[in-house]
C-alpha cells in the first residue's frame, strides 16, 4: 500500500488528509507522528521515551502483583496510580518541547512552569481518583503513582546521543 496508490484513490479532502499524515514517520513503540508536541525536534521524545516505557512497565507489574494480594481492585487502584504519573510526566514532556527558550533564564521559567503544571496536574487527578472510586486500595494507587514519580526523576540521568 504505497503513497502514491493510496494518493490516486482518494479525492478532495480526503487526498488532503491522505497527504498530511502519510509522510510523517510514525514511533513503532508509541504509534503516535514523532512531530507530536515538537519532542522530534528538540529531543525532548528521545530523553522522555525511556522514562515514560520505564513507567508504563511499573505500572503494569504493579497492577499484576496487586491483582494477586488485593484483587480486582487492587489492580485498578495500582493503574490508577501509575496512569497520574504517566499523564503528569507526558504534560510536563509536551510543555518542554513547546518552548524554544533564549536565555537561561527563559529555560529556568519553562521548566519551573512545566513542573508546576504536572505537581498540580497529580493532585487533582488524585483527588478525582480518591473521590470517585470507592472501592480503592490506597496502597495500590500510592505507591504505585510515587513509584512512577520516582522513575520519571531518571530523566535527569538519560543523555542524549
Amino acid at each position: 500500500m504505497g503513497n502514491a496508490r493510496i494518493g490516486r484513490n482518494s479525492g478532495g479532502k480526503s487526498d488532503a488528509l491522505v497527504q498530511t499524515f502519510l509522510p510523517r514517520r510514525f514511533d513503532v513503540f508509541a504509534g503516535f507522528p514523532l512531530k507530536f508536541c515538537g519532542f522530534a525536534e528538540q529531543g525532548v521524545w528521545q530523553i522522555f521515551r525511556p522514562i515514560i516505557g520505564l513507567q508504563v512497565l511499573c505500572t503494569a507489574a504493579a497492577s499484576l502483583l496487586s491483582v494477586w494480594t488485593a484483587g480486582i481492585h487492587g489492580a485498578v487502584s495500582a493503574a490508577l496510580g501509575g496512569s497520574i504519573g504517566i499523564v503528569a510526566g507526558l504534560a510536563f514532556a509536551a510543555l518542554a518541547a513547546r518552548s524554544k527558550p533564549k536565555s537561561a533564564g527563559e529555560a529556568l521559567y519553562t521548566a519551573l512552569r512545566a513542573e508546576f503544571v504536572k505537581v498540580v496536574l497529580m493532585i487533582l487527578l488524585l483527588w478525582v481518583v480518591l473521590a470517585t472510586y470507592r472501592d480503592v486500595v490506597a496502597i495500590g494507587l500510592i505507591g504505585t503513582f510515587i513509584a512512577t514519580v520516582l522513575i520519571f526523576t531518571m530523566a535527569v540521568w538519560v543523555r542524549e546521543k
